[in-house]
C-alpha cells in the first residue's frame, strides 16, 4: 500500500508531545511491513535547521498564499521514511513552537497556518504536485490536518482517509471572522459540518468525514463517546462508533531500551537489574539530593498542567516527604503549578528536584534512576512514559483511564501470584485516591522479594511499535476494501 501520513510534528524533527513520538515512529515501522509510507509535516525553521539532504520536489500554488509553496523532499531521520516538508516561509518559518510563540500564546494565524498545511497535503494525496505517487491511505492526525478529509471527499478519485484522535481536548476552533478569511466553501460552516457552537471546528471534518476514525488506546475510544470525556462531541462519536477503534500506541524500544541507552549512565537490562542503582545514585546527585539508595525515589516527566494531576501530586508532598521519600520532576506549563513546584523544592531541598523545560537527556536519565513513576491524570489518552517507565523497571503508580488502564497491571494478591502484576492503579481522581496507590507501592518498596518480581515483569512486557504498526496495516487494508464497495457515510447533525 501506498500511505501518506499527515501529522503537525514528527520526532527527531520537532516534538512538543506525544503526537511527535507517534509520527516519528509508526511510519518506520509501517515501512518495515513493506509498505511505502511517506510523512508530511510543515517547514518549521527548527527543522529546516536540522533536517538534511533536503532536494526541492515540487511548488504548489495554494488557495490564500500569495506566494508558491515549495514541496521539500527528504528521509526522517533515523531511517528510511520518505518525508515531505510544506514549506511556506510566511507561515512556518518563525521562532517558537509549532503552535505558540515565544510567550507562550497560541500564534494568531493558526487557522490559516494549518489550512495551508491541509491543502498541500490534500495536493500531495490527489496526485496534483506532479511527485508521480499517489497514496492509497491518507492517514491524518489531530485537528492541524482535520481539513483533509474533508477536502477528499469533495475530490473525485481520491484515497481513502483515516483520522486518528491524539487528544479530543485540542480541537482546532475559530471564530466566523477567521472562517471567512479562510477562503473556504461556505457550506462547510454549518452543523451538518463544520461549525461547532458558532465555532469552526477542524477537528469536526475529521470525524465527520473521514472513512475510519482512530484513537491511540482501546479504554480512550471508549471514553471519548461519554460526556465526561467527549467534550460535547460525544453524540457524533457514538453515530461513528462502528468506525473507531482504539489501538494502542507503541513505544520505540530502538530508542527507549535500558540496555542499550547511551543517555543513561549506565546500561542494564532484567538480568543485571543491580545497575540501575548507579543510575539512582547520579541521578539524586544531579539533583543534589542525599544520595541513598534505600530512599524510595519517585518520578514526574509530564506537562504540568491539571490534566497530568499535578495539582494532586502537591497535594501529597507532605506526606511523600513524612515518608523520606524523594521526587524529581521534569516539565514545564501552567505558571501556577510551576511557581507551587519551585517553592515546594526550595522548602524541602532534600527531598525535591525540579526541572523547568525539557531535557531528552534527562527524561532517559529520570525513567532509568527512579524507582516509581507517578502519572495520576485526569485523562490519558495513551501515555508514553509509563511504556517507558515500564522498560526501565521504574513501577508506575497511574489513574486507571485511557492508556494507562490499557499498559499498567494493577498489583493485588491475584496478580502477585499469577506473576502479571506490573504496577499501581487507582481510580478516583483525588489526592487521597493517589495517596492509597502511593502507599501501597511504598509497602511493596520495603519488601525486595515481591518488589523485584514487580519490576522485573513490567521489564519484559512487550508494547512495541511492530503490534500496532501490524494493527493499523490491518485496519488501512480494511478500510480500502470498504471504500471500492462505495459505503459512503451519512452526516449527522451534533449541537
Amino acid at each position: 500500500m501506498n500511505i501518506l501520513f499527515a501529522s503537525s510534528e514528527a520526532h527527531p524533527l520537532i516534538k512538543t508531545g506525544g503526537l511527535a513520538d507517534v509520527s516519528g515512529s509508526l511510519p518506520r515501522a509501517i515501512l518495515g511491513l513493506r509498505h511505502d509510507i511517506r510523512v508530511i509535516i510543515p517547514a518549521y525553521r527548527e527543522i529546516l535547521r536540522y533536517a538534511e539532504h533536503l532536494t526541492l520536489a515540487a511548488y504548489l500554488d495554494l488557495e490564500g498564499v500569495s506566494q508558491p509553496v515549495r514541496i521539500l523532499s527528504g528521509r526522517l531521520p533515523g531511517g528510511n521514511v520518505k518525508l515531505y516538508l510544506v514549506d511556506s516561509p510566511s507561515h512556518f518559518d518563525r521562532a517558537g513552537n509549532p503552535y505558540t510563540s515565544r510567550s507562550g500564546s497560541p500564534w494568531p494565524d493558526n487557522a490559516e497556518r494549518f489550512t495551508v498545511f491541509c491543502r498541500a497535503i490534500h495536493a500531495l494525496a490527489v496526485n496534483a504536485a506532479g511527485l508521480d505517487w499517489q497514496p492509497d491511505i491518507v492517514h491524518c492526525n489531530d485537528w492541524q490536518t482535520g481539513l483533509v478529509p474533508v477536502m477528499l471527499r469533495e475530490t473525485s478519485a481520491a484515497p481513502a482517509s483515516i483520522f486518528t484522535i491524539h487528544n479530543l481536548a485540542y480541537q482546532g476552533l475559530f471564530d466566523w471572522k477567521t472562517f471567512q478569511s479562510l477562503k473556504l466553501p461556505a457550506d462547510w460552516w454549518s452543523v451538518d459540518a463544520l461549525e461547532f457552537h458558532n465555532k469552526f471546528s477542524f477537528i469536526k471534518g475529521g470525524l465527520i468525514y473521514a472513512d475510519w476514525l482512530t484513537t491511540v488506546s482501546p479504554t480512550y475510544a471508549d471514553e471519548i463517546c461519554t460526556p465526561e470525556f467527549g467534550y460535547g462531541l460525544e453524540g457524533l462519536l457514538n453515530h461513528r462508533k462502528e468506525t473507531l477503534t482504539g489501538i494502542l500506541n507503541g513505544g520505540d524500544y530502538t530508542i527507549w531500551n535500558p540496555g542499550r541507552d547511551l543517555h543513561i549512565p549506565v546500561q542494564f537490562n532484567p538480568r543485571s537489574l543491580f545497575h540501575k542503582t548507579e543510575n539512582k545514585r547520579a541521578l539524586q546527585e544531579h539533583f543534589s539530593l542525599p544520595v541513598d539508595n534505600a530512599v524510595p525515589l519517585f518520578a514526574v516527566i509530564s506537562r504540568l498542567v491539571e490534566q497530568k494531576g499535578i495539582d494532586l501530586i502537591l497535594e501529597i508532598l507532605p506526606d511523600l516527604v513524612k515518608q523520606n521519600a524523594q521526587l524529581v520532576i521534569l516539565g514545564s506549563g501552567d505558571n501556577k503549578l510551576e511557581a507551587a513546584l519551585r517553592l515546594a523544592s526550595t522548602r524541602h531541598p532534600e527531598h525535591i528536584g525540579i526541572h523547568i523545560g525539557y531535557d531528552e537527556v534527562l527524561a532517559h536519565h529520570i525513567e532509568a534512576g527512579a524507582d516509581i513513576f507517578l502519572m495520576p491524570s485526569r485523562f490519558e489518552p495513551c501515555g508514553l512514559n509509563q511504556i517507558y517507565s515500564l522498560r526501565y523497571g521504574t513501577v508506575p503508580v497511574v489513574r486507571s483511564t485511557g492508556g494507562l488502564a490499557d499498559t499498567v497491571v494493577d498489583t493485588t494478591p491475584e496478580t502477585l501470584e499469577d506473576k502479571t502484576a506490573t504496577g499501581f492503579r487507582f481510580h478516583t481522581a483525588s489526592a487521597s485516591a493517589l495517596w492509597g496507590a502511593v502507599e501501597r507501592a511504598l509497602d511493596h518498596y520495603r519488601k525486595p522479594e515481591s518488589w523485584a518480581q514487580i519490576v522485573i515483569t513490567g521489564m519484559r512486557q512487550d508494547f512495541s511499535w511492530k503490534r500496532s504498526a501490524q494493527q493499523y496495516v490491518e485496519l488501512y487494508a480494511r478500510v480500502m476494501a470498504r471504500q471500492q464497495n462505495a459505503q459512503p457515510l451519512r452526516k449527522t447533525v451534533i449541537q
